[in-house]
């Protein structure tokens, strides 16, 4: 008999490791990724009728509507009715989580439990300069000289979006909105949380929790997961 096809979800803050886990969730166990962000952009450069819309509102600082982003997301997943998937970006508010419900059974969340302060020090660590796009981190990669390229000479800058206020602001508006989601899903018994403090610390406990439900496709023979 073929195993159930599994309907995943992945949670966590701007600056979590969201993006690198979902990368090597799809490398390791093939299953389709869907973002909601990824999705957003693509209709907003094909300026379909949801992508205009969706302009409309980002252009104004609002919330893209439920319904909207409802019908974008579950319009897509029908086409991948066939496949594993994990969805990334939504459902983003209790109102969406349940459209979601009605259309297809989730079988887990995935949840990336980062404290705020470590968040906040990866994320205002990150330092570029403009006209290369070189990216510097205070804490990984700082640059030879503080506040200056390493090639050019030039100074450093820093991202609005990686301001200290600017990242409180962001995740104290991602705790705000997300919360009744995860707590919606944890009454629902499907929600997993993994803490820590490190990505590669945490991939590790996540893989060995996705194994129990589908097989690795990456490397039949690897013996480690990278």
């Amino acid at each position: 008999a073929l195993a159930p096809l599994l309907r995943a979800v992945i949670m966590g803050p701007p600056g979590s490791g969201k993006g690198t886990v979902s990368a090597r969730i799809i490398k390791h166990f093939g299953v389709k990724h869907l973002s909601s962000g990824d999705l957003l952009r693509d209709n907003m450069q094909k300026k379909t009728e949801v992508g205009i819309l969706a302009k409309s509102y980002i252009d104004q600082g609002r919330l893209i509507p439920d319904d909207i982003m409802t019908q974008l997301m579950l319009t897509e997943l029908k086409g991948l009715d066939q496949y594993n998937w994990l969805l990334d970006g939504f459902p983003r508010t209790v109102a969406q989580a349940e459209a979601l419900d009605k259309e297809c059974h989730v079988d887990t969340v995935i949840d990336l439990d980062v404290p705020f302060e470590t968040i906040k020090c990866r994320l205002t660590a990150r330092w570029i300069h403009p006209a290369s796009g070189r990216v510097y981190n205070l804490e990984f990669s700082p640059p030879k000289v503080q506040g200056i390229d390493d090639i050019t000479g030039e100074p450093l800058v820093q991202r609005d979006d990686d301001k200290p206020e600017t990242v409180s602001r962001r995740l104290q508006a991602y705790d705000a909105q997300t919360k009744p989601v995860l707590e919606y899903y944890r009454e629902k018994g499907l929600l997993k949380s993994f803490s820590g403090t490190e990505t590669n610390k945490i991939w590790p406990h996540i893989y060995a929790f996705l194994q129990t439900k589908l097989p690795d496709v990456s490397q039949k023979n690897a013996a480690t997961p990278r």
